[in-house]
Parts: C-alpha cells; sequence; structure tokens
C-alpha cells in the first residue's frame, strides 16, 4: 500500500489527482491538504509515502514546505507538480530534496510512471528536463544572474516582474512590506541592476515571469 498525500490549494487539481490514484494498478491510498500549514500537519500527525506538492499555495511556498518535510522526514520521497515550466522551478526543486518535478501539462500516463519510479526509490525527470539539467552543468561557468539568488528572492524577483507592488507581493508571501522591500534592494543589487524595468526586462527576456 502506498499512501500519498496530495497538496494543492485548488480543489478541483486536488480531485483529479485523487481520482487518476483510484485508477492506478495496485494499493494506493491518499488524502488531501489545501496549503503549507497543513501539509506539515498532516505530515507531523500520520505517515506517508510520498507527497505529490504543488510549489505555489498560499502562505510558505512549495520550496519553503519542501525544505522543512526534507528536515522533518527526510526518507519522505517529495514529486513537485507545477503550473510552473521545468526551466523555472524544477532544477532548484531537485536541489532541495525532490524526488522529481512534473509540470500539471503532463499526461494522468506520465504521473503514474513518474510515482512508480519514485515510490521504487529512484528519482524521476521529464526527458526535456534531463536535457535542461545537462544544459545547465555545461553551464555552470556562465551561471545565469537568476541563479546567485537564493529561492525567496528568486520567487520576489518574478512577482515583481509580473508586475506586482511591493505590498501586494507581501501579501501574497505572508512577510512584511519592509522584508519585501529588503529582498528588493538584495536582488538589484546582486543582479547588478537599477530598478524593476531592467527586473522585468531580464524577467522576460529569460521566461520567467509569472
Amino acid at each position: 500500500m502506498i499512501k500519498i498525500l496530495i497538496a494543492d490549494d485548488h480543489a478541483i487539481v486536488r480531485k483529479g489527482l485523487k481520482q487518476i490514484l483510484e485508477e492506478m494498478p495496485g494499493k494506493v491510498s491518499s488524502d488531501e491538504a489545501r496549503n503549507g500549514q497543513e501539509v506539515l500537519q498532516k505530515i507531523w500527525d500520520d505517515n506517508y509515502d510520498m507527497v505529490l506538492l504543488d510549489i505555489s499555495m498560499p502562505g510558505s511556498s512549495g520550496l519553503d514546505i519542501l525544505k522543512q518535510l526534507k528536515s522533518n522526514r527526510p526518507d519522505l520521497k517529495i514529486l513537485i507538480l507545477s503550473m510552473h515550466p521545468e526551466e523555472q522551478y524544477a532544477i532548484r526543486a531537485l536541489k532541495a530534496g525532490a524526488s522529481g518535478y512534473l509540470t500539471k501539462e503532463s499526461t494522468p500516463n506520465e504521473l503514474v510512471k513518474a510515482i512508480r519510479k519514485i515510490s521504487a526509490g529512484k528519482k524521476y525527470v521529464s526527458a526535456s528536463l534531463a536535457e535542461t539539467i545537462a544544459s545547465h552543468l555545461d553551464v555552470m561557468s556562465e551561471k545565469p544572474l537568476h541563479e546567485i539568488l537564493s529561492d525567496r528572492e528568486f520567487e520576489v524577483m518574478r512577482n515583481i516582474a509580473s508586475g506586482k507592488t511591493v505590498k501586494e507581493i507581501a501579501g501574497e508571501l505572508s512577510l512584511s512590506v519592509k522584508t519585501i522591500s529588503t529582498y528588493r534592494a538584495r536582488i538589484l543589487e546582486k543582479m547588478k541592476m537599477k530598478n524593476n524595468a531592467q527586473l522585468t526586462y531580464y524577467a522576460i527576456h529569460n521566461k520567467l515571469e509569472n
């Protein structure tokens, strides 16, 4: 029996994933969590084999939740399911301890394949992601500017580039306006930029915008 926690803030997504799991051959049981706090609480209270984790949920980001889960339960297998393209978050997620990364555009068959492979103790990456990782390793010496940002700085940068105000970003990430302003100043300094317009241009050029 594989026990899986589905973590996503959209009820329709959770229902769809639950249906796919129910149709899998073999014994699979599933539970649901709507936000990061609920994920952590359920993992604390029960013993799951795997988490299907959305990277964009209210409050703490999926990457933050991923790191906390791996810190508390190093053996827990985590498959990231995201609306964001692989090139934006996949490498960061794998570095943080994820067992695999799939976009929500993936087919049910690919999801089942990923779950089976991860359950067997292996990592799962799509063919396109494997190519991205290989390219990433090839150009490590020519690291893109955004790769020097921390995960939180990267998230704030993407939000700034999407046109959100500091106040809006603070509300979404459950942080203070002062903290977001500090992140913004740090991002501009690290990327050697002067304003939001330059950040936005960079994000669009590198396909990083929301």
